[in-house]
């Protein structure tokens, strides 16, 4: 609140105000997904104190350059950046760890309880910053934001989030990592819808958000004071949807959630546009709050549960590049949208962005997945082989053979075919399957993985579901007949 209060304070620029909320979103696009990587494979405590003691030097610098009177346009963004930076390596840890100590079934609760502490928080804070800025300044708005940021590295030191299982698997790499987090993504139809979905959301919604310090100011003549009140209604608003909100997702469903909170968001923009009542102006943003928090907690959700263990870290980062990703570049696009054609057009193209969005529930639908979708199964095939190779060595071929009952060749095909998502969602860069033209009744499966260190993890990754999948597969067989699987090593 004070970063963005401070630019329009320093330049009165549309374009630099929204900017503020680039620099603190655009490092979530950069850094997020192999921040989700580390959180998935290093000590999550160690990650998320780093970032912490990184974030409060950071804000101690912005500090001194505004209390001394040194900053500019320029260092405010560049710090601002820094602390976005900080906040995206640390939060797929954070958010990730959260589920650890509740049951799956509690998980959407706790998911929302964090994110009513959180709201709390946004309504709590920028009206405090409000009255700190309006009374001392921006600096020492910043110096606050030192000593809460110290809290909440001690907080993670006494309560660190629990330590990964043992695993004799071998490590993953951090740019292999990042790939397998995009390639189950890309492969895993209710996560890419759900990312799909956010995007849409996220870009459309944000100019609300870039544009409030200057709606504030232009439109209703509001100082410091009153835009931390704009920004404390919206955080009202999210808190008293919060406490509700468990029941509503109940009632109602995922869809009809987000419809409403699109709807919704897209009528508080109209307001705002043209609205000159101020009171008029902070009882939409309650609305725009609840709307917004509706959404977002339920995406956030369903991205969660929709995702296992070895990748949970990495959805949620994925999550975070979408949305905020989405969120940082559409501010800077609205800021400068508003710069050229003026606010209330601005907010008018964005309600009907917001409303263009809404048809997607039909192709992309959001739903959570089910237990067996996300717990990992045993691997029910031994390796046979006579001497396991290299972690790196690869690329691993392998090649599963089925020889099926006659005439039951389309249906074992189409049942196979489904296959071809989870094995390319887990590992494989090619997936195929081959008819044995020297005997009809014979099939045979082919993938191939990067190195052998990608097959164990790949193996390891199979779910409940997957082995269902298998199941299906081999009820084909012939008599007395199993699967057959080698394994071959690239040598030239």
């Amino acid at each position: 609140m004070a970063a963005a209060w401070l630019m329009v304070e320093l330049t009165g620029s549309s374009f630099l105000a929204a900017l503020v909320q680039t620099a603190v979103f655009l490092p979530m696009f950069l850094l997020a997904l192999p921040a989700g990587v580390l959180a998935d494979t290093t000590d999550r405590k160690r990650l998320i104190c780093g970032a912490l003691l990184a974030q409060a030097g950071t804000c101690a610098l912005l500090t001194l350059l505004t209390l001394g009177g040194w900053s500019g346009p320029a260092s405010v963004l560049l710090l601002v950046f820094v602390c976005g930076g900080c906040t995206a390596v640390l939060t797929p840890a954070w958010n990730a760890s959260v589920i650890d100590p509740v049951a799956r079934e509690a998980w959407p609760q706790a998911i929302t309880a964090v994110g009513i502490a959180y709201n709390v928080a946004r309504a709590l804070g920028p009206t405090l910053a409000g009255l700190v800025f309006a009374q001392l300044g921006a600096g020492w708005v910043f110096a606050f934001s030192v000593g809460t940021t110290l809290v909440m590295w001690k907080s993670i030191r006494r309560w660190p989030p629990r330590a990964h299982d043992p695993t004799r698997l071998p490590p993953e790499r951090l740019w292999g990592g990042t790939l397998s987090g995009l390639r189950y993504a890309w492969h895993s139809r209710i996560i890419f819808a759900q990312l799909v979905r956010v995007t849409a959301f996220s870009a459309a919604g944000s100019a609300l958000w870039a544009l409030l310090p200057m709606i504030a100011q232009r439109q209703l003549g509001a100082g410091a004071q009153g835009f931390g009140l704009l920004m404390g209604c919206l955080g009202i608003g999210a808190v008293a949807v919060g406490l509700l909100l468990g029941r509503l997702r109940a009632r109602f469903g995922l869809e009809r959630i987000v419809g409403a909170g699109g709807v919704v968001f897209a009528a508080a923009m109209l307001v705002t546009a043209f609205a000159q009542a101020a009171w008029i102006v902070y009882l939409w943003m309650l609305l725009a709050g609840a709307a917004w928090m509706s959404s977002m907690s339920t995406f956030n959700t369903a991205t969660q549960a929709s995702a296992p263990q070895w990748v949970r870290a990495r959805a949620v980062a994925m999550h975070m590049v979408t949305a905020l990703g989405a969120f940082a570049m559409g501010s800077a696009f609205w800021g400068a949208s508003s710069d050229l054609i003026g606010p209330t057009p601005t907010l008018c193209l964005a309600a009907a962005c917001m409303l263009a969005g809404l048809p997607l529930a039909r192709p992309l639908p959001l739903r959570m997945g089910a237990l067996h979708e996300v717990t990992q199964a045993t691997p029910w095939d031994e390796l046979f082989i006579e001497a396991e190779p290299r972690p790196e060595a690869g690329p691993v071929a392998v090649e599963i053979g089925y020889r099926i009952a006659p005439g039951t060749d389309a249906a074992f095909l189409d049942s196979i075919s489904r296959l071809r998502a989870p094995r390319r969602r887990d590992g494989a860069t090619f997936w195929r399957v081959y008819r044995d033209l020297g005997q009809s009744s014979r099939y045979v499966e082919r993938f191939i993985v990067e190195s052998w260190a990608d097959y164990l993890h790949q193996r390891a990754r199979a779910t409940m579901a997957d082995q269902t999948l298998e199941s299906e597969v081999r009820a084909f067989l012939a008599p007395g007949e199993t699967a057959r699987m080698s394994h071959y090593i690239a040598e030239r």
